[in-house]
């Protein structure tokens, strides 16, 4: 097996990445209790830590493999660190790109003198088309994370942190796609000073690392969920998985809503925007101490990347607070009946209400969808037994993840003599014709009655849909929900739904 301690003392990443620093944050540190630091990644050349270990495996090719060119597949952030790594010793590179990449990204890695190939809706698929042209050039493929010299490439952080903090660390919480980064880190850490805790982040919806743990094996995931793109990876590397097993101490998950609570802590503390993935370890160094307790020492998190869409800064803002648990969502039935909006508002007090839809829809009670500034978790509950007091039926939809995307957007009432309605949730591809698909896979004799779609500057768009579906057809529509090739999720069912927008 490599040895890892020599390989990461002895990587060549230098002439390219600089030594990034290491940050208290005072704020987020003083609201949990205790030292939290970052490791601030996102200033690297290219805003991401992936350019150490290309790097460090492009300047160890002989030149008759530099002659052949290096080659790789990715959707942002390996692409740019590759693109700069073999500009600087100067050989050719070929990067293939989902089809649905950003339009920045593709020009930040032809910018560093890197030919681009779109191919694909995904990143499995262009990947896949990257192993078939690395056979048909003699390329050297560089993998985005299982690779020994990668590795050791990202393990000279866990060696700069260690020499940056030499004071007592509890735990170093890192983000987890592939696994490239936490092994190298954890392979340095431990051989150096053991009793330091290693622990891995992933979103709920992108968990291949911590299922395969649980498994005991590598599992493939069917599906990833893609706001924290930088880690949505189907299956983990082999050597990522056998040095994640040896040396990392435990995982933790995190939903969108913490991560983008965690974008907005550091912004707070530096003035940084991380991207998701960037910001993912300090969600998980929140929820772990949260969960176990203040730590006994000082916690660093790994601030992985910047390289964020501007797009997506809306959406972070709005999911923010709830990520924080300092906005709750309500659906509240009130009587219509003079006086009771009134009383509905005294309950709320001087709380700072956030959002607040409503549409007539029933003579005798008013369905509002209600944001309200909170303290906390238990200044919700509070507000909960205060409206069921006053005896206002009320629907907690903090969690509700269909009333955060759509519903809120869509309040107007139910629709009259819309039959056979079923709801569903889709994910359709960013690129031109993908609702053309969706229609033309369609029965003809199936209505849409809802539609909502609205950008999150994501490589994917979600949608809500109504179709209306005669019960006869049931088994067909089970065909074609199969046969699209989108993922979906039916939310028929879904109190919001009931509440708000069903016939």
């Amino acid at each position: 097996m490599p040895d890892y301690l020599q390989k990461i003392l002895t990587a060549k990443v230098y002439d390219v990445a600089e030594v990034s620093a290491l940050e208290l944050l005072p704020a987020l540190s003083a609201r949990m209790g205790a030292p939290l630091w970052l490791k601030r990644e996102d200033q690297q050349p290219v805003f991401s830590f992936k350019l150490r270990g290309a790097y460090n495996k492009i300047a160890q090719l002989s030149q008759a493999e530099r002659d052949c060119g290096v080659l790789a597949a990715s959707a942002g952030n390996h692409a740019q660190g590759v693109a700069l790594a073999a500009q600087k010793v100067g050989c050719t590179a070929s990067i293939v790109m989902p089809e649905t990449t950003p339009h920045i990204k593709v020009a930040a890695v032809k910018a560093r003198g890197a030919q681009v190939l779109l191919y694909g809706e995904s990143f499995s698929e262009a990947y896949a088309h990257a192993l078939v042209l690395q056979q048909q050039t003699g390329a050297v493929f560089i993998h985005p994370y299982d690779d020994s010299e990668l590795i050791a490439g990202q393990g000279t952080i866990g060696m700069e942190i260690l020499s940056q903090h030499p004071q007592e660390i509890s735990a170093l919480f890192v983000p987890v796609g592939g696994g490239g980064l936490i092994s190298g880190i954890a392979a340095y850490v431990k051989r150096v000073r053991p009793q330091i805790q290693v622990i891995g982040v992933q979103p709920v919806d992108a968990d291949a690392m911590a299922q395969s743990l649980k498994a005991g094996k590598r599992l493939t995931l069917a599906h990833v969920g893609l706001f924290a793109d930088g880690v949505a990876v189907k299956q983990v590397g082999e050597e990522t998985f056998r040095l994640v097993q040896k040396y990392v101490d435990a995982m933790v998950l995190c939903d969108t809503d913490e991560i983008c609570a965690a974008i907005k802590d550091v912004f707070v503390d530096t003035r940084a925007i991380l991207e998701p993935a960037g910001a993912l370890a300090v969600a998980g160094a929140k929820r772990w101490m949260q969960k176990e307790g203040l730590p006994a020492a000082a916690c660093i998190a790994v601030a992985s990347g910047a390289n964020m869409n501007f797009d997506r800064l809306r959406f972070v803002a709005e999911r923010a607070e709830l990520g924080e648990a300092r906005e709750a969502i309500f659906a509240i039935s009130i009587p219509e009946r003079p006086g009771s909006f009134r009383a509905f508002c005294e309950l709320i007090g001087r709380r700072s209400v956030t959002e607040f839809n409503y549409r007539y829809a029933d003579p005798l009670v008013a369905h509002a969808f209600v944001g309200i500034e909170v303290g906390n978790k238990q200044e919700k509950e509070a507000l909960l037994a205060a409206f069921s007091a006053q005896c206002l039926k009320a629907e907690d939809l903090s969690d509700n993840e269909m009333a955060k995307l759509h519903i809120r957007y869509l309040v107007g009432g139910h629709a009259p003599r819309v039959d056979n309605e079923r709801l569903y949730r889709f994910e359709f591809p960013e690129r031109p014709g993908a609702l053309l698909h969706f229609l033309s896979k369609m029965s003809a004799g199936w209505n849409i009655s809802l539609f909502h779609y609205r950008n999150h500057g994501a490589d994917y768009g979600r949608v809500l849909a109504g179709i209306q579906v005669p019960p006869k057809d049931s088994e067909a529509f089970q065909a074609f929900l199969q046969n699209l090739g989108y993922v979906c999720v039916e939310e028929t069912h879904n109190p919001a739904y009931a509440i708000f927008l069903s016939p």
